[in-house]
């Protein structure tokens, strides 16, 4: 049986604001499985994002562990963490967050050359992985000449290039018109479906819950639903 790519166990997460202890997660237990393209969702203040943080390794919990892909990411620290994340977690965030003075193919690149991979390798997969989202004419181009859905298209090669165990993604769709949101979340469940990657996202969107094939419900940092599809 395969490993679970996370799972989360009694996860607790409590902040100091000026002497008052605020519980943002409160006790999460939560798993994904190879494959799944799920959504996070909640209302504000629900503990989403500082969930997806955990999950991450972007934040570390107050009390329970974190496991990706078997590891233990919850005790790692620094460098370990840092380089950890970089070969097993790809991003895709609501700001798209591409390098303005770096064409496609090098922000696309980018992860694989702080990884060592050699040029060749790194330019086959970036044309590759171009091609799957749609854009294999504009590796040379600067991502302000880009619109909007075509740098989120960027992002979401640059998340899927390395071959992580799990994409992650944080409101993928906030900065986009509701046309492009369905273009992009119908090209990202293709490319699940194709490479068997695992997408997790926190999100208010009614078009990628529609999409998602699993839906857990946060409520005052509670895992309160699950829903299957």
């Amino acid at each position: 049986m395969e490993k679970s790519v996370v799972e989360a166990r009694g996860v607790k997460k409590t902040y100091d604001d000026s002497g008052v202890p605020v519980h943002a997660v409160r006790g999460v237990d939560f798993k994904l499985e190879p494959g799944e393209f799920t959504a996070l969702i909640g209302p504000s203040g629900s503990g989403k994002t500082t969930l997806l943080n955990i999950l991450a390794g972007l934040d570390t919990p107050t009390e329970g562990e974190i496991r990706l892909s078997g590891r233990l990411i919850s005790s790692m620290s620094g460098r370990e963490l840092s380089d950890f994340r970089r070969d097993h977690i790809g991003f895709i965030f609501q700001a798209y967050n591409l390098f303005p003075v770096l064409t496609v193919e090098e922000n696309v690149e980018y992860v694989m050359l702080l990884q060592g991979i050699p040029s060749g390798e790194r330019r086959r997969r970036v044309m590759e992985v171009l091609e799957q989202v749609g854009l294999q004419d504009y590796a040379e181009r600067l991502p302000l000449k880009l619109s909007g859905g075509q740098q989120q298209r960027v992002a979401v090669a640059r998340a899927m290039v390395s071959r992580p165990d799990l994409v992650m993604a944080d409101e993928p769709t906030a900065n986009l018109d509701s046309a492009t949101s369905g273009e992009l979340l119908d090209m990202m469940r293709r490319l699940n479906e194709e490479t068997g990657m695992t997408f997790l996202f926190s999100t208010h969107d009614r078009i990628v819950m529609e999409r998602a094939r699993k839906i857990v419900v946060l409520r005052d940092g509670k895992v309160s639903e699950i829903r299957e599809k």
